[in-house]
């Protein structure tokens, strides 16, 4: 890698500025000179070929882009010169020659976590409380109000203390121009030291719009996400609140809980409103069940297990130019390293993985796996289209700005996420993994409601990689954030737990990182180190409704 420009494939006719090229520059690169005709905004990309209007556009060795216009040698690649175009796909030859890397470090390593009775290991250990339908959001405040605080599970406590500061400088009759220049402090709040019960990480409380008004097969769908976090190895015991009458039944609920864990023996705790009368009465009986349940949760313990008991979901947001050169496929090696030690990994954002189809596809390990994978996305994608959108429509304005203008492009850089390993299984939002190795499961590229579904799909650590910076966290399933560039881990330092900008600086090579990133997943994984959503109490969930979102 040269310190100002990259070619990442050797078909392709685009070259990668690394930093800030300026037109009329002459650049060189394996022996042949490019003269730039615009300026390349570091992220950005500039043709090594001149193209006529029509003519393809390669990078990451696939189709990624047509001319709009003529764009000569030297010119910079952008939306207004180039519209998205992708290869298509079929039910390719199986191609399954995988080398596995070399995990001589990690033989023998364990990590710390909670084991649970259906096999499975959890890096942490919640109570969740949840509502089947919108009509029990103001219980469900109810009882995180009386539960959080009084439990030492607060988040709030510093920007509190900040507030009444502020009270009282006003009460003191301080003016406007005294209260905006007041230094008010931060005072860092240790949560943990806080808990009645040490052993339980938190209650959490998973609010959302869904459970009626919309179409069966959307209640169908909410049960089965809710029933994939009841079934969560992160997950102890939970609290249901249902109205009774509402679309999502916790009949339902039941159904899909017993589809995930036949042998299903957790707490599960349902208030039904409508059977027990008062509000007053829902509550009172649900905060002495819930703190009964808490006491027997609370004897869990960590104990060793091995690193094939991992399950990473792999999530990519706010993404830039650099996304699918340092950070994606430095998760990409870390991918390979759990799939070679037994392990489960989840790539999901399915928009995302539009023009890598074929690769994809030709991944999995039989045909019929292949097939579902196809007609997934090809039914996705009409769907899109129907609506007036598409795939190529993915592309957010941030991810232009910063050198992702097509879907294509980007998606061969998300796609980067899940390493080279074979595909073992493929499945549809929101089933449950049951297959150690590389899964890909249907779901939006929204980073919140992808995430959402990834921890469903049974992710117990997700590896988030941005260019931009997004504080995107999931209730109980740690995200670790990998910022692509050094200068945004420095900018957001708050946010971003590991700095992958020393790939695109030449200091370190993607194995290394991706071995880096794996000790990291370890400690976080043995409750040794918190990630910053994590600290923050980055609570993010929303439901798919099943439709179009890219």
């Amino acid at each position: 890698m040269s310190e100002r420009i990259l070619k990442i494939h050797p078909a392709d006719n685009v070259i990668v500025a690394l930093t800030d090229l300026r037109k009329g520059e002459t650049i060189s690169f394996e022996n042949t000179a490019y003269q730039l005709v615009d300026d390349v905004p570091a992220k950005h990309k500039f043709l090594t070929e001149s193209r006529a209007t029509g003519q393809d556009i390669t990078m990451y060795g696939v189709l990624v882009g047509k001319a709009k216009q003529p764009i000569p040698r030297g010119g910079l690649m952008h939306t207004f010169n180039t519209q998205h175009a992708s290869d298509s796909f079929g039910l390719g030859k199986r191609k399954l020659d995988w080398q596995a890397p070399d995990t001589s470090k990690f033989t023998g390593k364990t990590f710390l976590g909670f084991p649970r009775a259906d096999g499975s290991v959890g890096t942490a250990n919640y109570w969740i409380v949840l509502p089947m339908v919108f009509c029990e959001t103001r219980n469900l405040d109810v009882l995180r109000e009386a539960l959080t605080e009084a439990l030492g599970y607060g988040q709030t406590q510093r920007w509190k203390t900040q507030t009444e500061r502020l009270v009282s400088l006003y009460k003191s009759g301080q003016s406007v121009a005294d209260i905006l220049s007041a230094d008010l402090g931060v005072d860092e709040v240790d949560v943990a030291q806080n808990r009645l019960f040490p052993n339980i990480d938190g209650v959490k409380f998973l609010s959302h719009e869904m459970g009626c008004g919309g179409t069966r097969s959307d209640a169908q769908a909410l049960c089965g996400l809710l029933a994939g976090y009841v079934t969560h190895p992160n997950v102890a015991g939970a609290t249901v609140l249902s109205l009774g009458c509402q679309n999502a039944q916790v009949s339902i609920l039941n159904e899909e809980i017993a589809k995930r864990d036949p042998g299903f023996s957790k707490p599960l705790l349902v208030f039904e409103q409508q059977e027990i009368g008062s509000e007053e009465m829902l509550i009172a009986q649900a905060i002495k069940q819930t703190f009964a349940g808490l006491m027997e949760a609370n004897r869990m313990e960590r104990q060793p297990a091995p690193l094939s008991k991992l399950v990473v979901g792999l999530e990519c947001g706010g993404s830039d130019g650099f996304s699918g050169i340092s950070a994606n496929p430095a998760i990409g090696h870390t991918s390979d390293l759990l799939v070679a030690l037994g392990g489960t990994v989840i790539l999901s954002e399915f928009p995302e993985l539009c023009g890598v189809e074929q690769e994809l596809s030709d991944r999995c390990v039989d045909e019929a796996t292949a097939l579902k994978f196809n007609h997934l996305m090809r039914t996705y994608n009409a769907r899109a289209e129907e609506v007036g959108s598409g795939f190529y429509m993915n592309p957010s304005p941030g991810n232009i700005k910063d050198g992702l203008i097509t879907d294509a492009i980007k998606s061969a850089g998300a796609a980067k996420k899940g390493g080279t390993s074979p595909v073992v299984d493929v499945l549809d939002y929101p089933e449950r993994v049951t297959k150690p190795g590389l899964n890909l499961v249907c779901t939006p590229g929204n980073d919140v409601e992808s995430t959402t579904a990834e921890v469903a799909s049974g992710a117990t650590v997700v590896l988030f990689t941005t260019g931009l910076g997004t504080p995107t966290g999931n209730p109980v399933a740690p995200v670790i954030k990998l910022a692509t560039n050094t200068k945004l881990a420095e900018k957001m330092q708050d946010i971003i737990d590991i700095n992958c900008g020393p790939i695109i600086e030449g200091r370190e090579g993607i194995a290394e990182a991706g071995e880096r990133i794996l000790e990291y997943v370890i400690a976080v994984a043995s409750g040794q180190t918190q990630p910053a959503a994590v600290r923050h109490g980055q609570d993010d969930f929303i439901p798919w409704k099943r439709g179009v979102s890219l």
